[in-house]
């Protein structure tokens, strides 16, 4: 009969992959340098592949095996983890740490409040969180170190499964005392003259830029820049006008200057905020909780659409 592999060697594994040295594994997990060398030879002997190929130089890398077994150590070191606190408790609350990926424009709208009322719902898990872009949460999905992560709803890789939890929709920002500041709506064709300040963060770019191509305009870029404070910045300067999915609670930008919005008359294609996780993953009772209390929120606040 094959020996069973053992979550220790899966643990060695996972950390010398994420640390790149066996020096490094060893310290974080305590241990001496040749138990975990050993540890991860033995998994390869029974796995009967190699996982990681070792160079004085360059550390640890994975091979393709390496690569396709991390994420599923990854899962099941994280539903062991599961296990050990929901058994505490006998199953009867969420337990353990759950970290959640979200994009970054999206990041200080929506999580701070997310984090404070899902810790007073269910303190016995705790949260982190870990800001990016739609490539590198996806990644981090895939590889098993997020467990969910809230994205805008485009470009989605293959493998990630995901369900919406609001649709955005934009809006014009405009300096104080523009022309067009004057009327309630902007029609998109009137901006077809004007300089363009544009958060150039994928998907953004390429989403104003296809919301304003509906109508017939090419933009007229002055600047881009990755920053959302930055754009509001600029447009509050007068150096032109941008369109925005997020709006904060105060129409100033960071100098304390005004900046004026407003709703676009145009019908436009929402951008879908979604919930995203790996496919064919069953959710930890902590993920499916935090899933769940998402679409509470949305439900009781429709203003976040």
């Amino acid at each position: 009969m094959t020996d069973r592999i053992s979550l220790r060697q899966l643990d060695y594994f996972v950390v010398a992959a994420q640390t790149g040295t066996m020096t490094g594994a060893a310290r974080q997990l305590f241990v001496s340098q040749a138990a975990v060398s050993l540890g991860i030879a033995e998994l390869e002997r029974q796995l009967g592949v190699q996982l990681l190929l070792r160079s004085k130089s360059k550390g640890l890398t994975l091979t393709e095996a390496g690569r396709v077994l991390l994420p599923q150590a990854r899962t099941l070191l994280s539903r062991t983890d599961e296990l050990q606190a929901g058994l505490r408790d006998v199953g009867q609350t969420p337990a353990g740490d759950l970290l959640v990926g979200c994009f970054t424009t999206i990041a200080p709208f929506l999580l701070p409040g997310l984090l404070e009322e899902f810790q007073r719902a269910h303190p016995r898990v705790r949260v982190d969180f870990v800001e990016g872009s739609l490539v590198d949460l996806q990644h981090q999905l895939l590889d098993g170190r997020c467990e969910m992560a809230v994205l805008y709803g485009v470009d989605i890789q293959p493998g990630i499964a995901h369900e919406v939890l609001y649709a955005t929709e934009p809006h014009v920002l405009l300096p104080r005392g523009h022309a067009l500041a004057r009327r309630s709506t902007v029609r998109l064709c009137d901006l077809a003259d004007q300089d363009m300040i544009m958060l150039d963060v994928p998907p953004s770019m390429r989403y104003f830029t296809e919301v304003l191509a509906g109508a017939g305009v090419s933009p007229r870029i002055r600047h881009r820049t990755r920053s959302f404070e930055m754009v509001r910045s600029l447009v509050a300067r007068g150096f032109g006008y941008s369109l925005l999915i997020q709006r904060p609670a105060l129409d100033y930008s960071y100098e304390g200057r005004e900046v004026t919005v407003r709703p676009i008359s145009d019908e436009v294609v929402p951008l879908p905020v979604v919930l995203a996780r790996p496919a064919g993953s069953l959710p930890t009772r902590r993920a499916a909780a935090f899933a769940a209390f998402c679409h509470d929120c949305v439900a009781r606040d429709p203003g976040l659409g």
